[in-house]
């Protein structure tokens, strides 16, 4: 089972869930987790309760959607690998520095706890600036893998990365190995 965990970038939670689908489609058993503000927050790119609807409609399985919940991941609730898509420039520093405050980090410090591969498919405004160290921190921890990624807009955001979505099958794949896929920084 594949734990897939979404944070609160909405605008690229469609090429997360395009993403998502084509694990399905290749016979993954998806595990759907969701940081609080993605299970609480309507914006101008969807309602939470269709998200919802859509992601247990998809996996067949109940969200994670707690601290309580997320716990046992890991010890009790064995996943082959986690994948965090979008991840938040907020979530990628709490998950660097130990924080568990959220059912995604929970959810990570308690699959890493297994020693299994955690995917992070980054979406962040401050990922070259604020957040740059907690990307260092992240690639020198063992099992952890990124998405390769880019600047989604060098001029208007010249500090922002996002990840290739459409890489996360090649990825977890890689990862499931124990190998980062390369090159991590693209050009558009």
């Amino acid at each position: 089972m594949i734990g897939y965990a979404f944070c609160g970038s909405f605008c690229t939670h469609k090429k997360s869930l395009d993403s998502l689908e084509k694990l399905i489609k290749s016979g993954y058993d998806i595990l759907p987790i969701v940081s609080d503000i993605v299970w609480n927050t309507d914006t101008r790119f969807g309602k939470a309760e269709d998200l919802k609807y859509k992601l247990e409609s998809l996996c067949g399985h109940k969200i994670i959607h707690t601290i309580p919940a997320a716990e046992p991941l890991g010890p009790e609730i064995s996943l082959d690998a986690l994948i965090i898509a979008p991840c938040t420039g907020n979530t990628l520093a709490k998950i660097a520095n130990g924080i568990t405050d959220t059912a995604v980090c929970m959810a990570a410090k308690a699959h890493l706890r297994s020693d299994r591969p955690l995917l992070i498919a980054l979406a962040s405004n401050d990922a070259m600036s604020a957040n740059l160290a907690n990307i260092g921190t992240l690639l020198m921890r063992k099992n952890v893998y990124f998405v390769p990624m880019t600047e989604d807009d060098p001029i208007n955001k010249p500090h922002s990365l996002v990840a290739d979505f459409t890489k996360i099958p090649e990825c977890l794949e890689s990862s499931l190995k124990g190998r980062q896929i390369k090159p991590l920084f693209m050009n558009k």
